[in-house]
């Protein structure tokens, strides 16, 4: 199928066999292959009665976007309705994980005044979940400081305007704290977080301790109320999806408006599948969602930084441009984006690592495939959308029996026509990938993972508190990102069982700036000093107090962008 208001890797995915898909790491997120039904992503206009009408189940999302879920037969029929402008399949999210108060400057906007605590705001926490008996998330009185709770991994009564999970209120978690055994507790808000990473972020940017000695291990905001959601993973890898993370986006910031409190929403998930220059539907959602209420929206930047998968270069005319890629034994997929200006016209070949050479590729609508050794390929060269000038060129390495072939493999880019001959190329996230599978000369530049490369978002990379180093697996910006670092190695959080660990990564990170960002919301708005301190007037409070590091002398940078969370000097008034 070739439908322009497909996006290039939705394409592919319909164009590839059953057993195609199977194989890859990306072309079935997305696709129930019992029914043979997607989840899509659709930005519309007007209104969606005519997908109804096609059988669809629909789940309109805040500004005209939509999650739909249609059979697979239907799509093309979905992309002909006049109201439809766009479409993208679901992505795989990543967890971005590998003394933070004080480095931060908090403990000096609590000790005294203006005694900020994040008290009337909201901290929304989009994750793994949450341990919500947990002693951080209650109050004196043993009652919950969750208003509200959205588990999207328990099927029964899913919250208004959506379609899966279960929505816990206050009055039930309050319910269930009231057992005096687990499973009580259990049989009335049955949710847990099995990983422990959602109730580390939590604790970090709004626990108040009460599980420690003295109540030392307390978050930023801590008085702060939380709105959770647990994030579904429909498949059996356990990696939620981008269809469910906007979804959940939509709900808290719905949520904040109708308690009628501003809220600092936290996300440590990311990707790294797109051109990373804000222009995927889910990027432009979160863009368009951060202007419907009082609300800041906080990003970690990930952990790709030296993961060695990215690489770019800059053809010149005349001169083979080859990039080397390494395939470590018993890899069983792996798939290549390489993004350029349409206007750029070049030839691509692949080398295997037995030397034989397959290309070039011919620049053809639709997919391609070629057979080399253990390793089947499939190539589709993609269009511009109407949201970028970039073309993509995807290639997915497809094991013919169960690993494919591994050894040096050389994407040889040949000049035709060239106007500024840049290029840029992700493999997927290094959770997924065996270790040694990388590029052999990658660029740390434009290792942000997605959605952090939204522009109207705080991104958030992470620095060592202790040595105030840059940590190095933190993902590196192109052009004006990250915003800023915070503590992000060894920081202590509060684990599912009760007690506390040390962790790392800029998950861990991003809370020391949802809870700052909630600090400074309270000061603004909840105590009337400025009502207006929300969205992107956060983010610019938030880089002018940020701190230098020692190694730095040039701000904003690809590494620290404006430096380290400060929120004394955040406030107008120190």
């Amino acid at each position: 199928m070739n439908g322009q208001k497909l996006e290039n890797m939705l394409n592919l995915a319909l164009d590839a066999t059953e057993e195609e898909r199977a194989k890859s790491l990306e072309l079935d997120v997305g696709y129930n292959p019992v029914e043979r039904i997607w989840d899509l992503i659709v930005k519309y206009s007007g209104n969606l009665d005519r997908v109804r009408e096609l059988g669809a189940e629909v789940v309109e999302l805040q500004n005209e976007f939509a999650i739909v879920t249609i059979a697979e037969t239907l799509i093309e029929s979905l992309a002909l309705l006049p109201e439809i402008e766009y479409i993208e399949k679901p992505k795989r999210l990543f967890f971005e994980t590998a003394n933070g108060r004080r480095v931060s400057c908090i403990s000096s906007v609590q000790n005294a005044r203006p005694f900020l605590f994040g008290k009337g705001v909201l901290v929304g926490v989009i994750d793994s979940g949450i341990a919500y008996a947990n002693e951080d998330f209650r109050k004196e009185d043993g009652s919950t400081r969750i208003r509200v709770l959205w588990d999207q991994s328990i099927s029964g009564n899913p919250p208004e305007h959506y379609s899966i999970g279960t929505e816990y209120t206050e009055e039930q978690i309050n319910d269930a704290l009231r057992q005096e055994s687990r499973s009580e507790q259990l049989k009335i808000v049955p949710s847990i977080d099995t990983s422990g990473h959602g109730t580390a972020v939590a604790g970090i940017a709004a626990g108040n301790g009460r599980g420690s000695v003295g109540n030392v291990q307390k978050g930023v905001a801590s008085e702060s109320e939380l709105v959770i959601v647990k994030l579904a993973s429909p498949r059996k890898d356990g990696f939620p999806r981008t269809t469910e993370l906007m979804q959940a986006i939509d709900y808290v910031v719905r949520k904040a408006r109708e308690f009628e409190m501003p809220i600092a929403i936290n996300i440590s998930f990311g990707n790294t599948y797109g051109s990373h220059d804000g222009t995927s539907l889910l990027e432009r959602f979160i863009d368009d969602i951060s202007n419907y209420w009082k609300s800041v929206i906080c990003i970690g930047s990930g952990n790709e930084g030296a993961s060695a998968g990215h690489t770019s270069g800059q053809v010149q005319r005349g001169v083979d441009t080859v990039v080397q890629l390494a395939i470590q034994e018993s890899e069983q997929t792996v798939n290549l984006q390489l993004w350029k200006q349409y206007s750029d016209v070049m030839e691509i070949s692949l080398i295997s690592p037995s030397g034989v050479r397959i290309g070039p590729f011919q620049e053809i609508l639709g997919s391609q495939r070629f057979s080399i050794g253990e390793t089947e390929l499939l190539v589709y060269y993609g269009e511009p959308s109407p949201y970028s000038t970039n073309q993509e060129i995807y290639i997915d390495f497809l094991p013919k029996d169960t690993y494919i072939t591994a050894g040096i493999w050389e994407i040889v880019l040949t000049p035709r026509q060239i106007v500024t001959g840049e290029f840029e190329m992700w493999l997927p996230s290094e959770n997924v990938l065996n270790k040694g599978t990388a590029f052999l000369y990658p660029s740390e530049r434009k290792t942000l993972t997605i959605p952090s490369t939204a522009d109207r978002v705080i991104s958030v990379g992470a620095y060592d508190a202790l040595t105030f180093t840059y940590a190095d697996f933190s993902g590196r910006g192109g052009d004006g990102k990250p915003d800023l670092v915070a503590p992000g190695v060894r920081v202590v959080a509060p684990t599912r069982e009760g007690t506390y660990e040390a962790v790392s990564g800029t998950s861990f990170a991003t809370p020391f700036v949802t809870g700052g960002a909630a600090l400074l919301m309270e000061w603004g708005i909840v105590q009337g000093n400025d009502l207006y301190l929300y969205g992107e007037k956060v983010k610019a409070y938030l880089q002018r107090g940020a701190r230098p590091l020692p190694a730095f002398t040039e701000y904003p940078n690809r590494q620290v962008g404006y430096g380290a969370l400060c929120v004394r000097d955040s406030l107008p008034f120190f």
